[in-house]
């Protein structure tokens, strides 16, 4: 009895129009593979080598051969007698918070209430908060974390994003010490890029950006640097929208939406509370939009581990359309300029955005 091909549970293959990849959820890599490949992994899992020669009529056995070296070679593939043994991963995604994330924008002018804020995102059970400074003072931060570690906050971990100047990064590294929830922190307008991780005994990262952010207009860009393979990520995006699924956030002034960056509001947190907003029956609108459902993004290779974006469309007219500021085609698989592309200047136009068009490109 021959020995059949399995696929390990965690590594799943996924098909693009012109190419497809492994994605391994346990190693958290991708591996690219040819379609043709991806077409005997999706038929002919759990037979043997020789039934899938014979089944091309054993015209390609030298490429099968070479296939399944790469996949065994690998760790994708083991081969075994008894495939029925080995079920496949659960692709579905649940959670018992009606909320996971949330992004609270402040700037110099924000005047709301950030406390109440915070004390409304607990009594939703939200697990992890990012926090985004436009232009304005660092203090508010430590008073957020203050308040999150003394009412024993169910967030679990913040990120921060501050649009500031500091030479001195150790104050960041201090409050990293002090408040074991703050993850990370990027600051902006840096004179160079530079990681730093860990900051302290194994946790913590600051980021030093050369990028200005000065509003939420800049926020949705799709990069390979946003890719996120894991199986949380890659079950909740197969599912749901990967950016806005169980996601309610603030805005500047107040605002309570989706995201900062989307243009509906869903009242203000001065006479509005979150529960009243996420009761609104167009609040959940994007939370199941998943990449099979958008345009272009149904036919790419990275569309489960790839982030999205809902805020800023090529087609501003479509809820369905391709993110604006994605510069791969999945059929050229190229990455391009995205700010500079002919066919997405008319909506570059429409959202204010033409001071993030490159020049130099």
């Amino acid at each position: 009895m021959h020995q059949k091909v399995k696929l390990f549970a965690n590594c799943i293959p996924v098909k693009g129009v012109n190419r497809s990849i492994i994605c391994d959820l346990q190693r958290k890599q991708i591996k690219f593979i040819p379609n043709e490949l991806f077409e005997i992994l999706d038929k002919y899992e759990s037979k043997s080598i020789e039934f899938i020669k014979k089944k091309y009529e054993n015209k390609f056995d030298n490429i099968i051969d070479e296939y399944f070296d790469f996949l065994i070679s690998n760790e994708f593939v083991f081969l075994t007698k008894t495939p029925e043994l080995f079920p496949k991963l659960d692709r579905s995604w649940d959670t018992p918070f009606e909320i996971t994330n949330s992004i609270m924008d402040l700037n110099s002018e924000s005047s709301y209430d950030y406390i109440s804020f915070l004390d409304q995102l607990e009594e939703l059970n939200c697990r992890h908060l990012e926090i985004r400074f436009f232009d304005t003072s660092a203090k508010k931060l430590e008073i957020i974390l203050q308040n999150i570690k003394h009412s024993h906050s169910i967030i679990h971990s913040v990120d921060v994003v501050a649009s500031m100047k500091f030479e001195d990064f150790k104050y960041f590294e201090e409050l990293i010490k002090i408040y074991p929830r703050l993850l990370s922190v990027t600051i902006l307008d840096s004179d160079k890029n530079k990681i730093i991780f860990p900051v302290v005994q194994g946790r913590g990262e600051i980021v030093h950006s050369v990028q200005s952010i000065p509003s939420n207009n800049h926020c949705g860009k799709i990069s390979t640097i946003n890719f996120a393979v894991s199986i949380k990520n890659f079950t909740e995006s197969l599912n749901h929208n990967s950016c806005l699924n169980r996601k309610i956030s603030i805005d500047t002034e107040g605002n309570i939406k989706n995201c900062p960056s989307m243009s509906q509001s869903f009242g203000n947190i001065k006479d509005t509370t979150l529960q009243e907003a996420l009761d609104h029956p167009s609040f959940k609108k994007y939370w199941n939009v998943t990449k099979e459902k958008i345009a272009v993004c149904k036919d790419c290779e990275f569309r489960y581990i790839c982030t999205d974006c809902r805020a800023y469309l090529e087609d501003q007219e479509n809820d369905l359309s391709k993110p604006l500021k994605c510069g791969y085609n999945p059929y050229t698989n190229k990455w391009e300029e995205w700010s500079t592309n002919p066919l997405k200047q008319k909506a570059i136009e429409f959202y204010g955005m033409q001071d993030l068009v490159k020049k130099d490109v």
